[in-house]
């Protein structure tokens, strides 16, 4: 028996199984929502996850944008999500060059909080990561509104369009993109967006956030 006041016997072990449970149901959702997201966008855009066969042999001689969008950083050095939407695009764009496809990299954000241009922030990144060919900069944009309508003025005529951030955030932009300018859309590609348990500490939140303002971008769409 306890002692008057005292927490109960076998209470220490119960709340840290509660608490695990929940961070692994938390992180499994994360990880589901993103793998779904990013599948997704394959079925309606065309599977090019594997980067070759149908896509490239269809595309063979042709050019891609890929379009990177900037995360608020206060500081003079990339966050954690603006390094993980700089690999997307780096991979992106590698993956896509070594079957043929000719890249420009367009990275999109302005000094929205902090003193540079998070495109400025993504550009090193991308660089860093490995791809040295072109990168063009809009360092203007403060939304991903405006990533999308300042990124239209750097695609090139004609090309593929990869929009790379986690795979929630892309659909956005990519609806975006259809109410801006829905010839353009028509060349939108998937972006290699997803990997198992990267950033597996930050999915959840991004999960939440990303299917709550889909949503809420769906109910504008249906006029509610």
């Amino acid at each position: 028996m306890s002692a008057k006041g005292s927490v109960p016997r076998g209470t220490l072990p119960f709340v840290v199984a509660l608490v695990g449970s929940a961070t692994l149901a938390a992180l499994t959702f994360g990880e589901a929502v993103h793998a779904r997201a990013s599948a997704q966008a394959r079925a309606e855009l065309g599977d090019n996850q594997r980067y070759g066969e149908e896509l490239i042999a269809s595309h063979q001689g042709r050019t891609c944008n890929v379009v990177v969008l900037g995360f608020a950083d206060r500081g003079d050095r990339p966050n954690a999500v603006n390094r993980w939407r700089a690999r997307i695009a780096a991979r992106t764009a590698l993956r896509l060059a070594a079957h043929g496809v000719t890249i420009t990299v367009i990275c999109c954000g302005g000094a929205a909080r902090g003193t540079r241009p998070e495109a400025d922030l993504l550009a090193e990144t991308v660089r860093a990561t490995g791809w040295l060919g072109e990168i063009r900069c809009d360092r203007e944009s403060v939304s991903t509104w405006e990533n999308i309508t300042n990124a239209r003025k750097l695609l090139n005529d004609s090309a593929m369009i990869a929009i790379c951030s986690n795979g929630l955030h892309a659909a956005k932009a990519r609806a975006y993109l259809r109410r801006q300018d829905l010839r353009l859309a028509n060349r939108l590609v998937p972006a290699d967006d997803y990997r198992f348990g990267e950033m597996i500490l930050f999915k959840p939140i991004f999960a939440a956030v990303g299917l709550w303002k889909l949503a809420s971008l769906r109910s504008v769409s249906r006029g509610t």
